[in-house]
């Protein structure tokens, strides 16, 4: 037996739109919210990270 969540499941879609929305209200820009300083950070997420920048992406 599993139990019924008590709230619905969160679109993500819509979610990313509203907070992208609630952002803008704001004046919140992507370069003022702060970036992980990456300081214990594994070396398979440095390796993947590196991955991502090598392939031109931007994470």
């Amino acid at each position: 037996m599993t139990d019924k969540p008590k709230r619905p499941a969160i679109n993500m879609e819509e979610f990313g739109r509203e907070l992208a929305r609630r952002r803008a209200e704001l004046g919140i820009t992507d370069a003022d919210m702060p970036r992980n300083s990456g300081t214990r950070r594994t070396a398979s997420k440095k390796a993947l990270l590196k991955a991502i920048k090598d392939a031109g992406g931007n994470w």
